[in-house]
């Protein structure tokens, strides 16, 4: 299997129940956790797949001013995570079971593939879908 060589990462504001939720809702697997003294994940390596992201805890450090979490510009995304999933509806069924706030609901793509989207609750947007970038052309 080939490195990933794009990781996306995130800020969370509570990072331990961020790390849990992705977990139960959207079936990451912990890769790595670091915790911070304050009980805080400082640092954590998700993987789903072949894929993988981190996150960790949103802080007032000289990085963390570069980011914002959705919260504070009204919602809005600047990216937005897209997963490969084998089943699009079931995938959803267990996002949506978990809480997860489905903004688009599965539909089919004029490019192919099934897809939805969904917000964590901290409203970053993720994308769910059944198409391969990668596979060959039918």
């Amino acid at each position: 299997m080939p490195t990933p060589t794009v990781i996306p990462t995130l800020r969370y504001r509570d990072s331990r129940a961020a790390l849990d939720w992705l977990c139960r809702a959207f079936g990451f697997e912990r890769h790595l956790t670091v915790e911070g003294e304050d009980g805080a994940i400082e640092h954590a390596q998700l993987t789903f797949g072949h894929g993988m992201v981190m996150l960790g805890q949103a802080r007032d450090g000289d990085y963390d001013t570069r980011m914002v979490s959705p919260g504070e510009v009204g919602g809005r995304q600047t990216q937005c995570p897209y997963l490969i999933v084998a089943d699009v509806d079931a995938h959803h069924a267990r996002a949506a079971a978990a809480g997860a706030e489905v903004v688009m609901a599965p539909e089919d793509q004029p490019y192919g593939g099934r897809l939805y989207s969904a917000l964590d609750p901290e409203g970053h947007l993720w994308n769910f879908g059944s198409y391969d970038p990668y596979a060959p052309a039918p």
